[in-house]
């Protein structure tokens, strides 16, 4: 069996503020509590594992491939709350989208500040 990735943990200072922002951005099926974790599943079978923790939250970085409908989607919802957004990690294409390997692709925080990506195309998949 090839290696996939099955899940990662997400640090967050409020599990169930976190998970929803996720699953409503996305438009996905409500978190699962499992143990301590608030599971939110992707369509590839890899779940983001949200945890309360009470110590400080670093900064990760998330990115997902979605669509060209699905962007026009999440990205829309992403304008109608007013969050900031930019083309770049770098933040200095702010209210930009990107158009890397011919497709689009845009980056936000979550509330804790993780950088949150959505592309349509993998990076170095050419145009």
């Amino acid at each position: 069996m090839p290696v996939q990735l099955n899940h990662t943990i997400v640090h967050a200072t409020d599990q169930e503020r976190s998970a929803r922002f996720l699953t409503e951005l996305f438009d996905l099926p409500d978190p699962v509590r499992f143990g301590p974790f608030l599971v939110v599943e992707v369509a590839n079978g890899v779940s983001l594992d949200y945890m309360t923790s009470n110590g400080p939250i670093h900064s990760q970085h998330y990115a997902f491939l979605v669509t060209e409908d699905e962007f026009d989607q999440i990205f829309g919802r992403i304008q109608e709350r007013g969050l900031d957004y930019w083309a770049d990690p770098y933040r200095s294409r702010h209210k930009e989208i990107n158009h890397n390997d011919g497709g689009r692709g845009v980056y936000w925080d979550d509330p804790d500040g993780h950088a949150l990506e959505i592309i349509t195309r993998p990076y170095g998949s050419g145009a």
